[in-house]
């Protein structure tokens, strides 16, 4: 497992309307010394800038009372989308967000919905330019009576590695089977957000399975998640609580 070396973390204040001056940021280097950087967009919705790439994750422009400026940021190089919920798919999103040469990863009905993108399913791998790979992984709902909002085989969570840090951003899921099979992840994204997602009961399993680095709790809502950090720190799992409602 590559080594991290946080450099930098803005803890800025948010108000009820997100600008992107006010993003919470967190940086990391690779062993190779590129710098990539975590903006805390909201939700489910994460910036992530690495060796000059603009990558976007499941990003959106509006939920509840908290909004997102997408015109004030720059075109992606990436965008990645886990699956057709509006907290996680907006297409005016990724069109202020899209240049001619944005390669736009989906899972097939997103890709279907937006009429464009390219289509990666469960176990599916990809190798871009500069340094970035991608796996799609599985991300589903397992409880009885949540299998509805997710089910098995739809959607996808994704393991970027950005030469040779290896993050998982889980997209909604619950604490499923395939995760005994992600290893050697640096930083986790975990969604923390009843029924729809992981108890935070479920998340400590989860975390305590895939063994990260750093862990993100993110999608909580109004979930508390401000024991996590105590209830994994002898797990030597960093856990930070970032404006991921």
């Amino acid at each position: 497992m590559k080594k991290l070396s946080t450099l930098l973390l803005a803890m800025l204040g948010l108000g009820t309307a997100c600008s992107q001056a006010q993003h919470e940021v967190d940086v990391f280097k690779t062993n190779n010394g590129k710098e990539v950087r975590f903006h805390a967009l909201m939700h489910a919705s994460i910036r992530i800038e690495f060796d000059g790439k603009e990558i976007e994750i499941d990003p959106v422009r509006k939920l509840g009372n908290r909004t997102t400026d997408y015109t004030l940021m720059p075109k992606a190089d990436y965008i990645f989308v886990t699956h057709e919920h509006g907290d996680h798919f907006d297409p005016e999103a990724i069109r202020l967000l899209s240049k001619e040469e944005t390669m736009t990863v989906l899972n097939g009905r997103c890709a279907g919905m937006l009429g464009r993108g390219e289509v990666m399913k469960n176990y599916d791998q990809s190798h871009f330019p500069d340094g970035i790979s991608v796996e799609a992984v599985p991300a589903y709902n397992t409880t009885e009576g949540r299998t509805q909002f997710h089910p098995k085989g739809r959607d996808n969570g994704y393991i970027l590695n950005l030469d040779g840090l290896r993050i998982y951003i889980a997209g909604d899921t619950e604490d499923i089977p395939e995760m005994a099979d992600i290893r050697d992840i640096d930083i986790a994204f975990l969604p923390c957000n009843q029924p729809y997602t992981m108890t935070t009961e479920q998340i400590v399993r989860a975390a305590r399975l895939i063994k990260p680095r750093v862990l993100f709790p993110y999608h909580y809502g109004q979930t508390d998640v401000s024991a996590l950090p105590s209830q994994l720190q002898a797990d030597d799992i960093d856990v930070r609580i970032r404006h991921y409602e």
